[in-house]
């Protein structure tokens, strides 16, 4: 017991603040949006962090390896793995969406009296065509703009570019990579300290979440949240502990699930796959995966891999078609789904409630009207917490299963130094 209180104690703790929480989310409702700002305190502490978190992290994981061909091979893995999770998470939510048809019955005359009409972020991006769109995923015109939590795909791309290239500079750049190390453990030992405040600003951001996500679920919404939820429970439970056991049988899946609390707690609690990186990082070092492959998998997933995410874009596309008459049944309505889901879990910013250009994704490839953007909004709010735990928590399994493609058989670093 002291054992299992003793690995647990932190995780515990955050469990506990989530559910006060909820609960004073619950029994105040709309008030307990007061609790707020000290919920943004945390937020925006690890907010802060993140940047050169991020960046120091990726850069130093690839400055310091041994060589570009190991570089080549986890990168090759990463977006392999990446891949097939996520085409295996739209399959998953297309057939919830076929057997429930969460938008049956409803009215889109109705629901327009439930929504705002848009928003200054729609009016941005409603006229960019889905290629612009996609460039401006990857890519900033400024080198200003990469010190903004909203441009972290960009940042990375400038990251894996800065480090690649202080590899290839081998003796010429040392100092600069020692320098990059240095940083990044500066950074992580800086968002241990921010974690002390975590159990009180987790529960002050949930209870305010809570708090004004209660009459949106009730409000035309509860059935698809009710069909995410079942369909989250499944794949988190059942396909997580499947990619586990691909990475190295029945001891990585106990490895795994005895380490996964923590970041599922932090992820379900900030509905932010950004504020969920440290712990990300720190939860994969504990399983044994190494610094390298951890460290370049988990900040590129949190914004390219998104599960999570893909099974909420088949949500909101099916909705959609339910909503016009749309067939969803033919091959290529089934194709394009998959496909465009696919694209909204890649494209989606990893903040809360982050989505807005996957939703502008969905409605610009299909025709539909951009007044419609407010309307699959609120699919974002009410799954934004289960979402957020599939998008985040499945980086860490899936560096699991990289570093079994990476490393083979033996890739923990743990048992390594065991059988050594």
């Amino acid at each position: 017991m002291k054992t299992f209180l003793k690995s647990y104690r932190f995780s515990i703790i955050l469990l506990s603040s989530i559910i006060l929480g909820a609960i004073i989310g619950v029994v105040y409702g709309s008030k307990a949006v007061v609790l707020k700002p000290f919920g943004d305190l945390f937020l925006n502490l690890m907010f802060m962090i993140i940047t050169p978190l991020v960046f120091f992290s990726v850069t130093s994981a690839i400055a310091n390896m041994k060589g570009m061909k190991r570089l080549g091979k986890i990168m090759a893995s990463t977006f392999l793995v990446f891949l097939c999770t996520a085409i295996a998470a739209c399959i998953i939510g297309f057939i919830g969406a076929l057997i429930v048809n969460p938008a049956k019955g409803l009215n889109y005359s109705d629901l327009r009296k439930i929504v705002s009409s848009g928003s200054d972020t729609a009016k941005r991006i409603k006229q960019m065509g889905v290629l612009e769109q996609l460039v401006n995923t990857a890519t900033v015109s400024d080198f200003v703009s990469l010190f903004s939590k909203n441009n972290m795909l960009q940042l990375i791309v400038f990251s894996v570019l800065f480090g690649i290239s202080t590899a290839l500079l081998g003796e010429k750049a040392a100092p600069v990579a020692k320098f990059l190390e240095a940083a990044s453990n500066v950074m992580m030992k800086m968002v241990k300290i921010v974690m002390y405040y975590a159990p009180i600003g987790l529960a002050c951001y949930f209870a305010a979440v809570i708090g004004t996500l209660g009459p949106q679920i009730l409000q035309g919404y509860l059935r698809v949240f009710i069909l995410y939820l079942v369909l989250s429970i499944i794949y988190y439970f059942g396909f997580f502990s499947f990619y586990a056991f691909l990475a190295g049988g029945k001891c990585e899946m106990k490895t795994f699930w005895k380490n996964a609390v923590f970041p599922t707690v932090t992820a379900l609690a900030t509905c932010s796959s950004a504020a969920s990186i440290p712990a990300n990082l720190e939860c994969t070092k504990r399983i044994g995966v190494q610094d390298d492959i951890a460290e370049t998998v988990i900040p590129l997933g949190a914004n390219i891999h998104k599960d999570g995410s893909a099974i909420g874009g088949v949500m909101k596309v099916t909705f959609l078609f339910t909503l016009f008459g749309k067939d969803m049944t033919s091959i290529s309505s089934i194709i394009s789904i998959i496909f465009v889901s696919f694209l909204v879990g890649a494209v989606m910013a990893a903040i809360p409630s982050g989505g807005m250009i996957g939703e502008m994704l969905i409605l610009s490839v299909y025709g539909f009207p951009t007044e419609l953007l407010p309307i699959i909004v609120v699919i974002s709010v009410i799954i934004d917490a289960p979402a957020t735990v599939l998008n985040s928590t499945g980086n860490v399994v899936c560096s699991m299963v990289i570093s079994r493609l990476v490393d083979g058989n033996n890739w923990n670093t743990f048992k390594t130094k065991k059988i050594s």
